[in-house]
């Protein structure tokens, strides 16, 4: 987070499998109670019902508006940010995002979601919060995450941030992004768990759990036997063929352009891709995106 005059700046990166801010990661698993439950670890209190997070992830909606979901995960994750510091009362500018291509259709109807009350009491880890709602800043999915580094990218560059739920692809020449040729595709890293899943039953009348396809993903192996391994590696590899097909129907060249990947995929393109490394650079930091929030709301603020 960011302080500026006597408001905090907090970015907040809305993922469908993780909810990301400067500081802080978490699943959007989210389950709810009318009465307390029994295990109370990372519980927040919100109109009187309860809400825990961190099992399992928030199913893809193309309107991230359509339930109150994202609403408490985004006090959840306001208050992460502000404990640390022993802050429970504030003035709060949101800082967030939506995929690229998504900006125009959705920005005032996701601002003023994330904005609907101008104050609000809520508690978090047994702790009482007060937050006033000073503003609500959206930016596009993608150019956050290097929008601290646009200045060093030189020539052609394609930005590919692979999420969860989503791909979305920007064009940048000389780090400037064009308008004209962004993208946003339903092909996140989800739909390769979704496809591993089947292959694996399939191939072998067994259920796999997710958090071993996870590991794979993001590790390249696991502890399982090697045929339960390759079946993996195999859809997975599939699954980065697709991700470059798709760029290259949006135009991508690997021979002339330089490719930067963000978001939680880039792991999959790091252990599955057959490319050249030296035309790619990964944004390894999962909080990139909520970092470039920040900074782009601190320079707008600032009048920058």
């Amino acid at each position: 987070m960011k302080h500026i005059n006597n408001q905090i700046i907090i970015g907040i990166d809305h993922g469908y499998g993780n909810i990301k801010t400067a500081n802080h990661v978490f699943r959007t698993g989210l389950l709810t109670y009318d009465s307390e439950p029994t295990f109370t670890k990372d519980m927040l209190v919100y109109n009187g019902r309860y809400y825990l997070f961190g099992e399992g992830h928030k199913e893809f909606f193309a309107e991230k508006t359509s339930d109150e979901d994202y609403y408490i995960m985004t006090l959840a994750a306001i208050a992460k940010e502000l404990e640390p510091e022993g802050i429970t009362d504030a003035e709060i500018v949101i800082a967030a995002g939506l995929p690229l291509t998504w900006m125009s259709g959705q920005k005032e109807a996701f601002a003023a979601y994330l904005s609907r009350n101008e104050e609000v009491g809520f508690q978090y880890n047994r702790k009482d919060y007060h937050i006033r709602i000073e503003g609500v800043k959206i930016y596009p999915q993608g150019y956050a995450a290097i929008a601290e580094i646009k200045s060093t990218l030189k020539g052609l560059s394609v930005i590919a941030d692979i999420g969860n739920g989503t791909m979305n692809t920007l064009y940048m020449v000389n780090g400037s992004p064009q308008s004209a040729n962004k993208f946003t595709d339903k092909f996140g890293t989800y739909q390769c768990t979704l496809a591993i899943r089947e292959e694996f039953q399939q191939k072998t009348n067994r259920e796999l759990n997710d958090l071993i396809i996870e590991e794979v993903l993001r590790t390249g192996t696991a502890d399982i036997p090697a045929s339960d391994l390759r079946i993996i590696r195999k859809v997975a590899a599939e699954y980065v063929q697709g991700i470059f097909r798709r760029l290259r129907e949006h135009g991508y060249d690997e021979n002339t352009m330089k490719l930067i990947v963000t978001g939680g995929g880039g792991c999959l393109i790091r252990n599955f891709a057959k490319t050249k490394p030296e035309r790619i650079r990964f944004v390894d930091d999962i909080c990139a995106a909520a970092k470039g929030y920040e900074y782009m709301a601190e320079l707008q603020l600032k009048g920058e």
